[in-house]
């Protein structure tokens, strides 16, 4: 996923931005030679605008070890005219591809602004992913959770950065339906007290959190959660996100 929430998008236009996320599994005798490569396309074929890329490193869960490849976020319609730069696919197929694994995973998540809070700029080092696997026909109901979870954080949380995310080609396989996804830089955030059931309360009213939990229960299969780490070394963009006001 992904998942930097920046793209000028024309307020004319209806399009939404969408982000590409591809992971990659590294062969392990070749680590040396995948980054390398990686860092190289990426410095030379992904180094600005919406077909910038980042890589982040996956530090925890079963796909601990592997890379998270992050372009965006851009509109579908981009996608038609995305630029192919002489050498590109000869570029990934030559010094990437052979250190990879046979194994690889392609989504594509549409960013939901409304539902997002980027107070202020911020440079990115860890991400914690939250992702949840929605029920067959129970995509609606759960969907309109998200109106009472963006107004607790907005209410109770409005200096950190977050963004929600939906996955434009969503499985009842995979569990990953829908993510919420954490920026932050220390690891002592991930220590602190919980205390999001307390504010939900303060927020919605006594008895919400209860009911929060029980719609929840009715519309979701199952979580996982993965720590993302920002690898600059191997990505086309920096860590610097430049917060931008959306309506």
């Amino acid at each position: 996923m992904l998942l930097i929430p920046l793209l000028v998008v024309s307020q004319s236009t209806m399009e939404y931005p969408v982000i590409e996320n591809g992971m990659i599994t590294a062969n392990p005798t070749k680590v040396k030679e995948f980054e390398k490569g990686v860092a190289a396309h990426n410095k030379k074929y992904h180094a600005e605008g919406a077909y910038g890329a980042r890589v982040y490193w996956i530090s925890n869960g079963t796909n601990v070890g592997k890379y998270m490849w992050v372009m965006g976020p851009l509109t579908w319609s981009a996608m038609d005219t995305r630029p192919a730069k002489e050498g590109h696919d000869e570029d990934w197929n030559t010094n990437i591809l052979p250190y990879t694994m046979a194994e690889g995973d392609q989504t594509y998540w549409r960013f939901h602004p409304d539902l997002s809070n980027f107070p202020k700029d911020f440079n990115l080092k860890y991400l914690r992913v939250m992702m949840l696997d929605m029920m067959s026909f129970k995509e609606q109901q759960f969907l309109e959770q998200l109106d009472k979870v963006a107004a607790v954080m907005k209410a109770k949380y409005p200096t950190e950065p977050y963004g929600m995310y939906t996955n434009e080609m969503p499985s009842s396989k995979d569990g990953r339906d829908f993510a919420f996804v954490d920026f932050f830089d220390k690891m002592s955030f991930l220590g602190r007290e919980d205390t999001f059931p307390k504010d939900f309360a303060a927020v919605h009213g006594e008895g919400s959190w209860e009911s929060f939990l029980n719609v929840m229960a009715e519309t979701t299969t199952g979580m996982q959660s993965e720590l993302w780490m920002f690898r600059e070394d191997l990505s086309g963009l920096g860590p610097k996100v430049i917060a931008m006001e959306r309506q």
